[in-house]
């Protein structure tokens, strides 16, 4: 009988578990404690005899992200992390520092099936979903790295969390629970390109996490060229989502926007996207695109990216231009793995 990664598993499922073992129902939150509090082998729950711990590990173990490499920004101090799964697969997080506090850029899947032309993580299509317990881990592992509490998470690494949704719930009940790393899910940003049943469901839910779109064109024409998802889900029918996700939760939307030189950074596509945002309550993030070799996009000049802010405040639409962190260690997602793929094969 193959063991079980006692990391996916929420409280209940860990209680169950435990009596099914024939034991008491409290060692399953003795056991979620542990597992949260970072410990990467049964043996080092201390509180649990060793007698129990062997029964325990006939049939389940922790399972443990491996730390391949971490590069950290001589500038800012982000540190981007490679991360090797137990199947060999790699993915990568990001931890930025603010004033706020630490928050982590976790990854949802070992590549991303979406296929939008501007990032790097499409390049080689989707391998697989990640477990609920592959995404907490990624916060585990920074915080025992760093030996510091991780406030915030935004899921904007590698993948498509609404591609992987059920293992997305999952994390945010483990992530925001209690008993474990107890992180609000007001601190908690899910980023998505669009999959608009999966918006609508999870506006329903009322969880209040920030629901961040990426956008990145005020119309379909151009959209299409750059994210294939907006061919099944064009932006009338994005928008309508999202105003229905407000409508239902009370929450803010934040809309991604990478600003691409000579593509989407004109003031006429300011305009234009400043009249798609009225009646939503939503800020714009505006992003200094960062470039990818195996693409042909380059980042919009500053002054393009002011002038392209300054059309959306006139027009009454909050935006703000996001603070480039850790530019010399190329931390947008899917360029360190992408790397390190290359390397792989060149060996």
């Amino acid at each position: 009988m193959e063991k079980v990664d006692l990391k996916n598993y929420s409280l209940k499922e860990l209680e169950s578990f435990l009596e099914g073992l024939g034991e008491k129902k409290f060692r399953g939150k003795q056991i979620f404690q542990w597992i949260h509090k970072g410990v990467m082998t049964i043996d080092e729950m201390t509180n649990l005899s060793k007698e129990l711990r062997v029964k325990i590990k006939e049939k389940a173990y922790i399972g443990n992200l491996k730390v391949e490499n971490v590069l950290i920004s001589k500038i800012d101090g982000t540190r981007k992390y490679l991360f090797v799964l137990e199947d060999g697969n790699i993915i990568e997080s990001v931890l930025m520092r603010y004033e706020h506090g630490n928050t982590v850029c976790v990854s949802c899947q070992v590549g991303c099936r979406m296929g939008c032309t501007f990032c790097a993580s499409t390049l080689e299509g989707v391998v697989r979903n990640l477990t609920a317990g592959e995404i907490l881990d990624q916060v585990i592992s920074i915080q025992r790295d760093i030996g510091d509490r991780v406030s915030n998470v935004v899921l904007m690494g590698s993948g498509e969390p609404l591609d992987n949704y059920d293992e997305i719930l999952k994390f945010l009940s483990l992530v925001n629970h209690s008993e474990g790393l107890n992180i609000g899910l007001r601190s908690i940003t899910i980023s998505t390109c669009g999959i608009v049943p999966k918006m609508m469901d999870l506006a329903d839910r009322k969880l209040q996490i920030t629901l961040a779109i990426s956008l990145h064109a005020p119309n379909d024409a151009l959209r299409s060229t750059m994210m294939p998802v907006n061919r099944k889900y064009p932006i009338e029918e994005l928008l309508k989502a999202c105003k229905y996700y407000v409508d239902k939760t009370g929450r803010r939307i934040t809309f991604e926007y990478a600003l691409i030189r000579d593509v989407n950074d004109s003031e006429s596509h300011a305009l234009e996207l400043a009249r798609r945002m009225k009646g939503i309550l939503s800020h714009i993030n505006l992003i200094p695109l960062n470039k990818v070799d195996e693409r042909e996009y380059e980042s919009a000049q500053l002054d393009r990216v002011r002038k392209f802010q300054g059309v959306l405040k006139k027009h009454g639409v909050e935006a703000t231009i996001r603070r480039e962190l850790g530019s010399d260690i190329n931390a947008a997602c899917g360029q360190l793995r992408r790397r390190y793929l290359k390397g792989q094969e060149s060996k």
